[in-house]
């Protein structure tokens, strides 16, 4: 994307991407402003933008309003809103009439309605890779060491099933261990996940996370990043496969040093 003159707003969950986007936009040319949502948006993001709005999940008029007032050309959706606490979320009354609308809370069902919901007030929806282009995953062998002969049939079982579960929108992440599923995410999250497998079965699991088939790619994008390496060394977790060019890798260098020094191997799989 080219420098543009205009103004972006950041629908801001927690984690490092929502800062990410921000300088990606601001070093081309964008104004930014955000939103957060209390309990989730890291709150030292609010003193780095143009404007800033703190809301509560599920406040869609306010979200509207404020993009309105601030001249918001273009919007971004950034980071991950824990979903135990969205199941839970307090609807306005603009975000209740889309709920009955559509009668469906599933990720992807609600992500796509708000998103036509916000298009249809004249606020265009991007995609966070748009401003962090460097940051997609590469494909092929990331770290010193491939996968061994049993990683790769654990990969070849799983990816298959991820991607079935992707397309049911249960989550975007799958551990296996010797062709068995081990775990599933749900709405722990996949570093949650990941932990679990490793209770369950301990070292030698193989984590896999893939972009939802029929996902919408300005939506939910998988991301990774030191913190997934962190919690795979925690869970004695061996290999992890994620989907090329369709997902975001955080701090490659710094991943992949920590995945080599607890010889942890990555591979970027290509989208079929």
């Amino acid at each position: 994307m080219t420098s543009l003159s205009g103004t972006l707003a950041i629908i801001a969950g927690g984690g490092r991407l929502p800062c990410l986007v921000l300088d990606g936009a601001r070093a081309m040319g964008w104004r930014v402003v955000g939103v957060g949502f209390v309990g989730e948006t890291e709150p030292e993001l609010a003193e780095k933008m143009d404007a800033w709005k703190w809301l509560h999940l599920g406040q869609l008029g306010k979200l509207i309003a404020f993009c309105k007032q601030q001249g918001v050309s273009r919007i971004v959706m950034a980071g991950k809103v824990h979903k135990a606490r969205a199941v839970d979320f307090r609807p306005d009354w603009r975000a209740a009439k889309l709920l009955w609308k559509i009668r469906n809370t599933q990720d992807d069902v609600l992500l796509r309605a708000i998103t036509q919901e916000l298009e249809s007030e004249g606020l265009a929806v991007g995609a966070a890779q748009d401003f962090l282009p460097h940051l997609k995953t590469p494909e092929g062998a990331l770290t010193r060491r491939k996968p061994t002969t049993d990683e790769q049939k654990d990969i070849d079982f799983g990816w298959p099933l991820a991607q079935k579960m992707g397309a049911l929108d249960v989550g975007q992440c799958i551990v296996v261990r010797k062709r068995s599923t081990v775990a599933v995410e749900a709405l722990e999250g996949t570093d949650a996940t990941i932990l679990r497998a490793g209770e369950l079965v301990g070292p030698g699991c193989v984590v896999i996370k893939v972009f939802k088939p029929m996902q919408d790619i300005r939506l939910d994008l998988p991301a990774i990043g030191p913190q997934t390496i962190r919690t795979m060394i925690r869970a004695q977790a061996s290999c992890l496969a994620v989907e090329a060019g369709r997902s975001l890798f955080l701090d490659l260098k710094e991943s992949l040093e920590l995945a080599d020094s607890a010889q942890i191997s990555i591979v970027g799989i290509g989208s079929s």
